[in-house]
């Protein structure tokens, strides 16, 4: 059995499609989400959703320690960061080598890095004219948005956009492919 943990800061909306996703999947499964704001939306969708969900703060989350028991207790083999806010410390990156996968919102090596999230990024996109935009799922490293890429997809950029309009075309293409790629991941490249 594959298990994910999915860590989240925000509402939640791609922690849902990957849940989902793997709703009715007999060899991948989430097992828990864990975030580091305790308001954080994406607490409530895990209770309706019926994963297990728990909260650490930022110093707990840096250190690692406690969630990362919680995740060896889970048998986790597979990290997946949907909307988490915070750059992964030095003892994740070494409990889970290649094997912690991000999203960010844009065509990277563009528009990433620190403070280059959400909204953020959709305003730098339509302030810089670009005539595309898009997703980028991605290994995570010790540096904002620097790891291998696994996938990019893109979308026009309308003149007429506002970074409200934008980030719906690019939520469709975070829960039309994150879920996928995560999967694809697991089948050819996570090692057992």
């Amino acid at each position: 059995m594959n298990n994910i943990a999915i860590l989240a800061s925000g509402s939640g909306t791609n922690a849902e499609a990957i849940v989902d996703y793997f709703s009715s999947n007999n060899s991948i499964r989430v097992v828990c989400i864990i975030s580091n704001k305790a308001n954080a939306g994406v607490l409530d969708r895990a209770q309706r959703l019926g994963i297990p969900a728990y909260v650490f703060s930022n110093i707990e989350m840096r250190e690692g320690i406690r969630p990362l028991t919680l995740l060896s207790e889970l048998g986790v083999n597979l990290v997946v960061l949907a909307g988490y806010l915070n750059l992964i410390s030095e003892p994740w990156l070494e409990a889970y080598p290649d094997r912690i996968i991000n999203i960010h919102p844009a065509l990277l090596p563009r528009y990433g890095g620190k403070g280059m999230y959400g909204q953020h990024v959709h305003e730098a996109v339509i302030a810089a004219r670009e005539a595309q935009s898009g997703i980028t799922i991605h290994l995570i490293n010790e540096r904002y948005d620097e790891g291998r890429f696994l996938l990019q997809a893109t979308c026009p950029v309308f003149p007429s956009d506002t970074p409200e309009s934008l980030a719906q075309r690019i939520h469709t293409l975070e829960h039309r492919f994150y879920p996928s790629t995560i999967e694809q991941f697991i089948l050819h490249e996570l090692k057992r």
